[in-house]
């Protein structure tokens, strides 16, 4: 946390601190660049809120998380990337952000539980009968149905949030809009393996090979339908 509260003091900075050439780079790309560096805060909250544990009651306080942590890095992406209608594409940015992020999480709920630390909302929790709680070999003890449910429950709203993101892809210039895709792409196909196989995801680290990503931003680049 300390750490984190001197980088937020030091983008603070008029002028970067040149023994820092991250920092450096930045202050120039600032100047270049339209990147809203506001959104290097909401970034620096989402990381507080991960060192320290936040659990979440309802999907909108989740939202506000993933809005921090991965929408922010949509709208700093956008900033370098351009386009024509930033009133538009800034809330698309924000949703894919979002869109990745969920998927982050489906993907290393187990990972997260082992480390002490829940992300689904608690109010998702309940309405699906689970807790998350682990038995001393580290195995859930919710029924295997439920968790699947709310798995695959998760994975629908994400898969929401994509289609309302997939709308910047068109508004950013070839190169920009391949990098987007690509990224947007090998996200999408692991939520859809998530959702395919919930007992997987809960019991390992779920990714994608070296070939699928390959293939994925091949598509990307020549504009093939993801």
């Amino acid at each position: 946390l300390a750490r984190l509260a001197e980088a937020r003091t030091a983008l603070r900075r008029p002028e970067p601190h040149q023994g820092d050439p991250v920092l450096v780079a930045l202050c120039d790309a600032a100047q270049r660049f339209p990147i809203p560096m506001r959104a290097f805060d909401e970034l620096i909250d989402g990381c507080a809120a991960d060192v320290e544990g936040v659990s979440y009651e309802r999907f909108g306080s989740l939202l506000a998380y993933c809005r921090c942590v991965a929408g922010s890095v949509g709208r700093l992406s956008l900033g370098v990337f351009g386009t024509s209608d930033p009133g538009t594409a800034e809330p698309l940015a924000d949703a894919l952000g979002v869109a990745l992020q969920i998927t982050n999480i489906l993907r290393d709920i187990r990972e997260d539980r082992l480390a002490g630390r829940i992300y689904l909302p608690a109010e998702d929790l309940e309405r699906f009968g689970c807790t998350l709680d682990m038995d001393a070999d580290g195995e859930f003890t919710d029924p295997p149905d439920r968790l699947a449910e709310l798995v695959r429950f998760e994975a629908e709203r994400a898969r929401t949030w994509y289609e309302h993101g997939d709308r910047l892809v068109p508004m950013l210039d070839r190169r920009s809009a391949a990098c987007t895709a690509a990224m947007a792409g090998i996200y999408r196909r692991l939520l859809a393996r998530i959702a395919a196989d919930p007992a997987g995801a809960l019991s390992t680290r779920l990714s994608l090979s070296r070939w699928d990503k390959t293939m994925v931003a091949a598509r990307s680049l020549t504009g093939a339908q993801l």
